[in-house]
């Protein structure tokens, strides 16, 4: 357990620059693949509206300035364009919105554990009382003359 847990701290560290990196200088095809147009509910890269137009120019005009993808987004949420939250393509990362990435994560999980569970349930065998039992054995052994003969066929098979 500790190996995987070293292993999820490992991935977060590695991974942090370039989430920091997309942070700090974020760039226009990106921000454009995440929020989407309010009157034609698609993400801006898709769409041509002119409300499409001008929220392009305006993220081109913030990165130019040097605004970050946050600042970018919440003038965009908030003031001064007060476009509100259904701009954005995808949920927030805090709060309740923090909730639609933590319940799929976590019904995967708990659905992992719920078939592993019953694969080792199912894998155990029981007789009719439903108490378990060792398996049954192959079956009663060959008379000495068979086994010669099996032995022997294996033998010039394997020659």
């Amino acid at each position: 357990m500790r190996a995987v847990a070293a292993a999820l701290a490992a991935l977060a560290l590695a991974l942090a620059p370039a989430a920091l990196g997309s942070e700090r200088h974020p760039t226009q095809s990106e921000l454009e693949a995440e929020l989407v147009c309010p009157t034609c509910h698609t993400t801006l890269d898709e769409s041509d509206s002119p409300v499409a137009r001008q929220m392009k120019a305006y993220i081109r005009e913030r990165i130019a300035q040097g605004a970050t993808k946050s600042q970018i987004v919440n003038e965009l949420v908030g003031p001064p364009n007060n476009m509100g939250e259904g701009v954005l393509g995808v949920p927030r990362k805090h709060g309740f919105d923090l909730l639609a990435w933590v319940l799929p994560l976590g019904g995967i999980g708990v659905g992992a554990a719920a078939l592993g569970a019953a694969a080792w349930y199912w894998s155990r065998v029981r007789n009719d009382a439903g108490e378990r039992v060792s398996p049954a054995p192959a079956g009663p052994p060959l008379d000495p003359e068979l086994e010669r003969r099996v032995d022997e066929e294996l033998a010039r098979f394997d020659a």
